[in-house]
């Protein structure tokens, strides 16, 4: 993350959940009908590569990835019934822009450089902060997560659901390892959902080849892939921390993509998800 210029992962991130709901065929893995409009005049470029490259392994495996793994997310905020939510790297996430009510108090978390790239966009695009939306700039590698989140409004007494997606493959293992013991600091009942990205060998053959193309296009753009584990390795630093594994979930397995027949997009098992919970 380049300290004075926005994500560009987050922008891609946006356009392949909005790209999602012009290029693949319904049912939809993820509705987020907010992420074009937050693209601004960015949005029609890049969703036209989708358009006319859709079914390319890089575009129909970024849309499936970033689908898979924001319903995967929601999904199980909404049956926690937890009214605490923290969004770890948020980037360009709409939740808050899409939720109805304000009943969950959402906190999101992301590089200073990258909140305010996205303050202007919601301005753009005639959005607003809801009351309920607290955007709290950090550092990952640098700050107290902890302390920043407790400034940004967190009760750590209340459990909280936690969503860290398309992050940890971009931190050292000393920062990843610093946002787990922030977690399991967490009031039981608390709950974590974590991306991680396996290494070269775990991954099936269209995550290699995937990742023949990803890895390389992140480095040249200054957002290297920094931290790679198979489940167990994940299982054993979360058990290391004092935090219990309630699941690991591979793309293909999410219901709302076992469910599809259409062909695009791909699923590809380059991440998986894991979900963790404060074991005290």
């Amino acid at each position: 993350m380049n300290d004075e210029k926005p994500s560009l992962t987050a922008m891609m991130a946006a356009a392949a959940r909005a790209a999602h709901l012009v290029v693949d065929e319904p049912p939809h893995i993820f509705t987020d009908h907010l992420a074009a409009r937050l693209l601004g005049e960015r949005a029609g470029e890049l969703l036209g590569y989708h358009r006319l490259h859709g079914g390319h392994l890089i575009l129909s495996g970024t849309r499936a990835q970033v689908t898979s793994r924001s319903r995967h997310a929601e999904d199980r905020l909404r049956r926690s019934g937890l009214t605490q939510y923290v969004s770890l790297g948020a980037g360009l996430d709409t939740f808050a822009q899409r939720a109805a009510g304000g009943r969950i108090r959402v906190i999101e978390v992301d590089h200073p450089a990258t909140q305010e790239w996205k303050r202007r966009l919601l301005a753009d695009a005639g959005m607003a902060i809801p009351e309920f939306l607290t955007l709290a700039g950090v550092d990952f590698e640098k700050e107290d997560l902890t302390a920043r989140l407790r400034a940004a409004g967190l009760d750590l007494s209340r459990p909280a659901f936690v969503s860290w997606l398309g992050v940890s493959m971009y931190l050292t293992a000393e920062a990843i390892s610093a946002t787990l013991a922030a977690f399991a600091a967490f009031a039981p009942g608390s709950e974590l959902v974590m991306e991680y990205a396996l290494p070269a060998g775990a991954r099936d053959e269209p995550g290699e080849e995937m990742a023949g193309y990803a890895l390389p296009a992140a480095a040249e753009r200054g957002e290297p892939w920094l931290s790679f584990h198979t489940p167990e390795e994940i299982t054993a630093l979360l058990a290391g921390h004092g935090l219990r594994v309630a699941e690991h979930v591979r793309q293909a397995d999410i219901p709302a993509v076992a469910a599809r027949t259409a062909p695009a997009p791909v699923s590809v098992d380059l991440c998986r998800l894991v979900v963790a919970t404060p074991a005290g």
